[in-house]
């Protein structure tokens, strides 16, 4: 049966006057209550503060590697491994992805709405110069194909991207990374259609890279990339191995394209049913899967630490609360001498614990919240509000109000009326 409106009516105006009761004892005993205060502040604001900047930084870790080429994985030859059996067999060494296996990949793989691009490792040590201007050598260079752009991530600023005829007749271009034009141009020159020295070879710059972030992998902003015809020529090495990257249509069909690119590169480097692959296939997302893995346990040490901190400001409130019952005696024993029941006075103390946790908890939110948002400022990420742990803080102080203040106000609801009155 549900309660009647007049219950209900009833029942909040007891709340409210429970309420106003305890903001009064509040403001009564203002220094104890806002040391506790603050107490409970720090506890929920390391708590709440440290989850917030840990979903920044999932946040940011997320969109530095979307830009590494969303739904994309890539396939590279497999690196050498020890095994140790009975027969004791040494290092085995897996065979370089050539050139032809590689193209070939791109030529059959035929998935709906896929695109696939061939690169190669020109060197990771080169010196770009443009006249008397020469930059350290730390410049990666890469041979890629006109697809690679659209798998890799990376983005046209100005200028254009490479054309199948590039590609055909070996055309001395390159594209520029951010880092890599800086250190020979300077900011009023225009590097379009200049010249530039990457070894000892000249090139001609088609286009220069959107920023993407050194945080990424295989160069960053620290890149230039030419023709991959070029780097066949200029870059020649014994056993030089190449990369496959494969967008596919969206996320839902990734697993599909993986098994389907899995079946067809096996195929193509002959590994018979069985046999392990000697190549390796990752998604553009594993490496920040991994770091925010890891982000977990971190979270698990904030709470940990917001917990215990919390039960340091349990017990200064039940410390409080216990004080507040023994110079509060005679009017405990006045409420009871004018018809309070028992319930009447633990529900007020108990409802007076939760308001000052309360109280509290709301402050170490705001602070926690703001804490963790002033670290979006330098990831550039935005506004982030974690509405999960926000909603858990506060239940988790309507938890400890309790805890800390069933006792005090088991103790007040059992004080003997008479003797309540008897005391000064």
């Amino acid at each position: 049966m549900s309660p009647s409106p007049k219950g209900i009516v009833k029942m909040n105006s007891f709340l409210f006057e429970n309420i106003k009761i305890s903001i009064q004892s509040i403001q009564s005993q203002l220094l104890r209550t806002i040391l506790t205060i603050l107490i409970i502040a720090i506890g929920i604001m390391a708590l709440v503060g440290i989850l917030t900047a840990i979903e920044v930084i999932k946040s940011s870790i997320n969109g530095k590697f979307s830009n590494m080429g969303a739904n994309t994985f890539t396939i590279r030859n497999r690196e050498s491994n020890i095994r140790i059996g009975k027969n004791g067999k040494g290092p085995l060494n897996f065979k370089a992805i050539s050139y032809d296996e590689a193209e070939k990949f791109k030529t059959e793989f035929q998935y709906p709405g896929s695109l696939t691009s061939v690169s190669v490792r020109a060197t990771v040590a080169a010196s770009l110069k443009h006249k008397s201007k020469k930059s350290n050598p730390n410049i990666y260079a890469f041979g890629v194909d006109e697809n690679y752009l659209a798998t890799s991530g990376y983005e046209i600023e100005s200028g254009r991207n490479f054309s199948e005829q590039d590609m055909l007749f070996g055309s001395n271009v390159i594209l520029l990374g951010q880092d890599a034009l800086k250190s020979v141009f300077d900011k009023k020159e225009s590097p379009l259609g200049q010249e530039v020295t990457l070894g000892s070879i000249k090139y001609k710059v088609a286009g220069i890279l959107k920023e993407k972030g050194n945080a990424s992998n295989f160069g960053g902003d620290k890149i230039c990339l030419i023709p991959l015809t070029n780097a066949r020529l200029d870059f020649s090495q014994p056993n030089m191995t190449y990369v496959i990257n494969t967008l596919s249509p969206d996320a839902p069909q990734m697993d599909a394209v993986i098994s389907e690119a899995t079946g067809m590169i096996r195929i193509i480097r002959n590994i018979r049913p069985g046999q392990e692959d000697n190549f390796e296939l990752t998604k553009s997302d594993n490496l920040a899967t991994m770091l925010i893995d890891n982000l977990q346990k971190v979270t698990i040490g904030a709470t940990v630490i917001g917990f215990i901190t919390l039960l340091g400001a349990a017990i200064g409130l039940m410390n409080i609360m216990l004080v507040s019952v023994s110079e509060r005696t005679r009017e405990i024993g006045v409420r009871k001498a004018l018809g309070a029941t028992k319930n009447t006075i633990l529900r007020q103390f108990l409802i007076e614990a939760i308001v000052i946790c309360q109280l509290g908890g709301l402050l170490g939110i705001i602070l926690g919240v703001s804490a963790g948002n002033l670290l979006a400022l330098n990831f550039d990420v935005g506004f982030i509000l974690p509405w999960i742990w926000v909603i858990s803080g506060i239940l988790l102080c309507v938890f400890v109000g309790m805890i800390s203040g069933i006792y005090p106000a088991y103790k007040a609801s059992n004080l003997d009326p008479i003797e309540a009155l008897r005391t000064e």
